[in-house]
């Protein structure tokens, strides 16, 4: 197993079906804080339930069509980022991220985030990473201007969610356009959006 550190003793690494008990305490504490936006917040019920969505990101690995890891902070899973899509015939994928909030606002979606869009555009050649966020979510729109990504448009009314009809956004960055700002940061040039991942 890989552990990536994402600094101030946080990691990003896999999570897998066996850890099905971690995943579920963790869902338990960001369940509040994520439910009005992350499905897999809610859907998780139970220690069944959870090791059967870590069992379908298993096997999404497998089929190389998604991927899920967790954030763990001191040692303590905090959080998640996800290929929910991930098409290697269209060289496009979709990331999605939650957390508790135990852990915001240290920058570990951003930083995770940034991790994940590298590989997929470095190692596996994706040209385009997708970020679909309800227009209610702040907090998801700051993270996607802070990775230097694109708003393309809105979807209106495209997500019922918990009885509510969510317009959703679609953000994007392109690999050339992510190769471009991450080469501009490492040459001491101006960083990605706001903040550096």
């Amino acid at each position: 197993m890989f552990a990536i550190s994402l600094g101030e003793g946080a990691e990003l690494r896999p999570i897998e079906p066996w850890q099905a008990q971690e995943f579920l305490t963790h869902i338990d504490r960001a369940r509040e804080y994520a439910a009005p936006w992350v499905p897999l917040t809610v859907r998780t019920k139970d220690l069944a339930s959870a090791r059967e969505l870590l069992q379908m990101f298993a096997d999404r690995q497998a089929a190389d069509t998604g991927r899920l890891y967790g954030i763990w902070l001191d040692d303590t899973l905090v959080g998640g980022v996800l290929f929910r899509i991930f098409d290697t015939a269209t060289e496009s994928c979709e990331v999605g991220v939650w957390l508790e909030p135990s852990a915001a606002g240290r920058g570990l979606i951003t930083k995770a985030s940034g991790v994940l869009i590298d590989w997929a555009v470095d190692v596996r050649g994706m040209h385009r990473v997708e970020w679909m966020v309800s227009t209610a979510n702040d907090r998801s729109k700051a993270v996607a201007k802070r990775l230097g990504m694109t708003k393309d448009g809105v979807l209106r009314e495209c997500f019922p969610w918990q009885g509510v009809r969510h317009d959703m956004e679609v953000w994007s960055v392109l690999a050339p356009e992510w190769r471009k700002a991450r080469e501009a940061e490492r040459s001491g040039g101006p960083v990605r959006g706001d903040a550096a991942r």
